[in-house]
C-alpha cells in the first residue's frame, strides 16, 4: 500500500551536509537536495540555542511517512548526537510528488517492523519570507519583534513573474528567510512582517506559512 509521502528538512553547521546525507541513508531515507544558507542569530543567541556558526547547510530530504517518523525517533535518540553537529530537523507533509519519484522511493524504502509508537506532533510552523535582496536585516528585525527567535537564509531569484513585478515592487535577486516558530506566533510575525515589508513596500515581501509534523534538535 502507497504511503503518503514527506519531506525532512535539516539546517546543521556547513561542512556537516555530507554525514546528514549518509546517516540518514542508512536509516532508509535515500534522496536528498542539499544547498547552502546563512543564520540570522547574533552569536549571543546562537550560544544560548546550541545551534553553532551561522553557516549552514540545508539538505531537503524526501520520503515515505513512516521512514519519516522512524528517523525523528533516530535523531531524538543516538543518531543526532551521533552527526558530530547542531542544528535543527523537522518534517513536512507533501501534497503532490511525481509518480515515478514516488514509486522509486516507496520501493526502494525497506524499514524494520519494530514495533508503531506514538508520534509525537509538532506545534511549530514553518515561515517562509522572500524579500528583495539586502532586506533581510530589517525584516528579521520585524520578525523577531514580532517573537520570532532566528531563521536561515537562502539565495535566490525571481523568475517568470513578470506580472508580478510590474504591480508590485519585487525583483529578480531575492532572498528566502525560513523561520521555524511555534504555531502561536506565526500570525504574528506573518502579520508584522507583511505590514511593514509587504509585496509593495521596497522590501517587495512575500510571506507564506505551512505546518510542521515533526521536529527535533540536533
Amino acid at each position: 500500500m502507497n504511503q503518503p509521502m514527506r519531506m525532512i528538512v535539516t539546517i546543521v553547521e556547513r561542512g556537516a551536509g555530507n554525514r546528514v546525507t549518509a546517516a540518514y541513508s542508512k536509516h532508509a531515507v535515500l534522496a536528498h537536495f542539499r544547498c547552502e544558507g546563512r543564520g540570522t542569530a547574533t552569536s549571543e543567541i546562537l550560544d544560548i540555542l546550541g545551534l553553532g556558526s551561522t553557516e549552514k547547510d540545508i539538505v531537503l530530504s524526501l520520503t515515505t511517512r513512516d521512514a519519516a517518523r522512524a528517523l525523528m525517533r533516530a535523531l531524538d535518540d543516538d543518531l543526532g548526537p551521533a552527526l558530530r553537529t547542531k542544528g535543527i530537523a523537522f518534517s513536512l507533509r507533501l501534497t503532490g510528488l511525481n509518480s515515478l519519484v514516488a514509486a522509486s522511493i516507496q520501493l526502494n524504502t525497506k524499514l524494520e517492523k519494530n514495533g508503531e509508537s506514538a508520534m509525537k506532533q509538532s506545534n511549530s510552523s514553518l515561515i517562509l519570507i522572500s524579500v528583495n535582496q539586502g532586506f533581510t536585516g530589517p525584516v528579521m528585525e520585524t520578525a523577531k519583534k514580532a517573537g520570532a527567535r532566528g531563521g536561515t537564509i537562502l539565495r535566490a531569484r525571481l523568475a517568470g513573474a513578470e506580472e508580478l513585478t510590474a504591480t508590485m515592487q519585487m525583483r529578480p535577486e531575492q532572498e528566502i528567510i525560513a523561520i521555524v516558530a511555534p504555531t502561536e506566533r506565526r500570525a504574528a510575525i506573518m502579520e508584522a512582517v507583511n505590514a511593514a515589508h509587504g509585496p509593495r513596500s521596497e522590501a517587495g515581501g512575500v510571506v507564506l506559512s505551512m505546518g510542521v509534523e515533526q521536529l527535533t534538535k540536533i
